[in-house]
């Protein structure tokens, strides 16, 4: 009997004791919806691929302009430049995690947020003079919340 238990014993093979590493957890990206009846300007003048995205923390927008992606910080009054390979689009909406924030917002100058009846107005030089500017029309609810 003894020899029966040794043998179905040394038949298993022995297991580490030492627990496996654990597996990176991939950090999921929040849900960024595109802002209606925004209106974006580059130099004056509509750029032909934009759209502008927002969550739930009013005042920070993510910007698509052609195939480059600026998360704006409205009011601490910053501007990011995002990879856009850790953007995913999922239809109407993207997908990026506020993890992936560069640790140095760009060089802006020229920052001005102002109310404009039924838009707030934003509008920055991207870099020094002569830089280019970016305008942001956000619509507004008549009683000047953002319509986010």
């Amino acid at each position: 009997m003894l020899l029966v238990l040794l043998i179905a014993t040394l038949s298993f093979p022995l297991q580490s004791q030492t627990p496996e590493p654990a597996k990176p957890v991939e950090a999921k990206g929040t849900e960024w919806k595109s802002v209606a009846f925004a209106i974006v300007r580059f130099n004056d003048e509509a750029p032909q691929s934009w759209n502008i995205y927002h969550t739930s923390k009013r005042g920070v927008l993510l910007v698509k302009l052609w195939k480059r992606y600026l998360l704006v910080n409205i009011p601490e009054g910053q501007v990011f430049d995002i990879d856009p390979h850790t953007v995913k689009a999922q239809g109407d909406a993207v997908e990026w995690s506020t993890s992936d924030t560069p640790t140095e917002p760009l060089e802006i100058s020229d920052w001005r947020v102002r109310d404009v009846g039924p838009v707030e107005r934003v509008r920055f030089r991207l870099g020094k003079n002569p830089g280019h500017i970016l305008e942001l029309q956000l619509p507004l609810l008549p009683g000047g919340k953002p319509a986010y």
